[in-house]
């Protein structure tokens, strides 16, 4: 496990950009921190949720074509996972490949969320004891750096990014993060996931289930600052708010605060108007054109892709040269 990236500095690293967010005239923080311990937790229930097609359909897509996915993978490889939540998804991969008789020489989940991922790696282990993993607490959306041990390797790194996480990033963002995902795994490739444009109806349904626990995660966002930052939010006065944008193809997810009121952060003071939003997330929907095209931008030859027949989400093979 990554010692630098620690408890200390991820909580110096919320408090700086939360007091930057509050203090803005457009109020708006990085989704990567709805994942403490408990955010975790909340976003694995969502995707158990009916109204939240991404997580069932690119889990029959992967159960569907992980052999294919595994022959483009190869033999002799570092698995790469970015973003690995609960580790459920990389076992669909990992049972081809070991099917195939290519397991991978090494597993490495990197993921924001130290608790959590220790958790999730210890069970996985349990289920694979031949596996090499290493847990690497990192946050991938910052520069991209890999356990020294991996780095002088002489193996083909490979990559996985599954869960529509690509679509948090804005443009720039995932241009940035794609760019260094191709020179990291130089002579590899990347399996990406990414959530495709639909009827808004069906994406506004995914991020506003009926039972409130997309609203519980959001929330839970105030919730983790009065916690860890000591701040004095009541989770009474926001409302979690999220819809389509159509000009951007991207859900917004905003808290909303219900009345004019002031919130104590870190021995300061800040306002918020009613009706106005903290911005918590941004969630884009790519077309297999916008997607073939940010991926040619940053370095990638584009292979194959598989998709549901309803062509709701895509699982993209990219090859980085």
């Amino acid at each position: 496990m990554n010692p630098t990236i620690d408890i200390e500095v991820q909580a110096h690293n919320f408090a700086t950009d939360m007091q930057a967010a509050l203090a803005s005239a457009s109020k708006q923080i990085s989704p990567k921190y709805f994942y403490d311990a408990k955010g975790s937790l909340l976003f694995d229930q969502i995707c158990e949720l009916p109204e939240y097609y991404p997580t069932r359909t690119e889990w029959a897509v992967l159960e569907q074509y992980a052999p294919q996915m595994a022959e483009c993978l190869g033999a002799d490889i570092d698995l790469i996972e970015f973003g690995a939540g609960s580790l459920r998804k990389v076992r669909l991969l990992l049972d081809a490949l070991m099917a195939q008789k290519t397991p991978p020489k090494s597993y490495v989940p990197i993921d924001i969320s130290g608790a959590h991922l220790a958790e999730s790696s210890l069970q996985l282990q349990k289920q694979y004891p031949a596996l090499g993993v290493t847990t690497w607490v990192s946050d991938y959306s910052q520069a991209l750096v890999l356990p020294p041990a991996l780095m002088q390797a002489n193996r083909r790194r490979m990559g996985f990014f599954p869960g529509s996480s690509l679509g948090n990033f804005a443009p720039g963002e995932a241009l940035a993060f794609m760019t260094q995902a191709a020179q990291m795994l130089g002579g590899g490739g990347l399996l990406v996931g990414v959530d495709l444009v639909k009827d808004p109806q069906v994406l506004h349904a995914a991020y506003n289930d009926q039972q409130g626990i997309t609203a519980a995660f959001n929330l839970n966002l105030l919730a983790r600052a009065n916690r860890e930052l000591g701040a004095d939010f009541d989770l009474n006065a926001f409302a979690h708010y999220a819809f389509y944008e159509p000009r951007h193809q991207r859900i917004e997810m905003h808290l909303q605060s219900l009345r004019a009121q002031h919130v104590r952060l870190l021995g300061q003071t800040y306002s918020f108007r009613e009706g106005e939003t903290l911005h918590t997330e941004n969630s884009y929907k790519y077309t297999l054109d916008s997607l073939h095209q940010l991926a040619k931008q940053a370095g990638f030859e584009v292979g194959i892709h598989w998709t549901d027949s309803q062509q709701q989400f895509c699982v993209q093979w990219l090859i980085a040269p």
